[in-house]
């Protein structure tokens, strides 16, 4: 049995119960074709003990920080604290230490704003991040050095990932499964939980903004429009007459409800399409560039590797194995 991948959760005082739950609850149902687990995860706190929630409850934690040596994904959820007014480079002594054990090479992520930490302990320098969209200001005048998006519920920079809100770390825990793993075992983790293996828009979307007058429509039935014909050429009219809208309106209503222009969207769903087809299939890219509506293999090559910075061939070796490629000038 190969050696699971160790996805280490380093709590603090005043934890939020929910996204060290998810945690555990996702990366726990990762399993393989044969049912082996995938992860193995634990928690740990720079002092073992009785650590305290924003509850009225407690959680008790046995493992203290030397359990981050031996992680390949160190997760750090949001604390109490960080809904105070903060101030650069503000870590505790104690975390400081305990993340000085993460060894080099280990995938870090956050949850909500756990990003002030790794803003703090320096390392999101000079990446792209984000976190709730309540302290994105904040977050921005304190750490300059860092690009902060208010507008995604999440972000990977070259293995240093953080999410917006509490709910995006479960968008943040598929993705990190979804790399590792395909689509095929993320999207059972999400049926298995009970939540899409995408969700769709950014935590823009959630921004207070005036409510839209109940008669007013929505771009819902132009996306499943779309799904259902994902691989055949799609104009922005056509798209915009199934919602019964104007080209103009429509554009702007997408971006609202969905955090994306319409392009952007379709684009995003035709990549998801030839991932899931790479994954379960033997099809030539040629093939998977027409059923996801790309139209040619060059096409499907560039957007693909623009959506996740590795070629066709190179996805469906790592989720399917050398042996399932097909031999032959397929285009891969």
């Amino acid at each position: 049995m190969t050696k699971r991948h160790q996805v280490v959760v380093l709590v603090r005082p005043g934890l939020l119960p929910m996204e060290l739950g998810i945690v555990h609850r996702l990366f726990g149902q990762a399993v393989s074709a044969s049912g082996e687990h995938l992860y193995e995860v634990v928690t740990c706190t720079p002092h073992p003990g009785v650590v305290a929630t924003d509850t009225d409850f407690t959680v008790n934690v046995p493992l203290g920080p030397e359990a981050l040596e031996s992680a390949d994904t160190v997760v750090v959820p949001a604390a109490q604290e960080d809904y105070e007014p903060q101030e650069r480079g503000r870590i505790s002594a104690d975390v400081a230490r305990a993340l000085a054990r993460v060894r080099p090479g280990a995938r870090m992520a956050s949850i909500c704003t756990g990003s002030f930490v790794l803003a703090a302990a320096g390392l999101l320098t000079g990446r792209r991040a984000t976190t709730h969209w309540k302290s994105c200001e904040e977050f921005r005048a304190l750490y300059p050095e860092i690009e902060v998006d208010a507008g995604v519920l999440y972000t990977d920079d070259a293995g240093v990932l953080t999410s917006a809100g509490v709910a995006s770390g479960i968008d943040l825990c598929l993705h990190m499964i979804r790399t590792d793993h395909g689509a095929e075992v993320a999207n059972t983790v999400a049926r298995g939980t009970v939540v899409p293996p995408h969700r769709e828009g950014g935590q823009a979307q959630y921004i207070e903004r005036p409510v839209t007058p109940p008669e007013q429509c929505s771009t819902g039935p132009a996306r499943e429009y779309a799904l259902e014909h994902l691989g055949r050429p799609l104009r922005l009219d056509e798209l915009a007459d199934r919602a019964s809208m104007s080209v103009r309106t429509f554009n702007r209503r997408f971006q609202q409800e969905a955090g994306l222009t319409p392009m952007q969207w379709l684009t995003q769903q035709r990549v998801d399409r030839a991932r899931q087809l790479l994954e379960r299939t033997d099809l030539p890219v040629d093939r998977i560039a027409a059923e996801a509506g790309f139209g040619t293999g060059t096409a499907l090559r560039q957007h693909f590797h623009a959506a996740l910075g590795v070629s066709p061939r190179a996805y469906r070796r790592t989720f399917r194995g050398a042996a399932s490629a097909p031999s032959g000038p397929v285009g891969l």
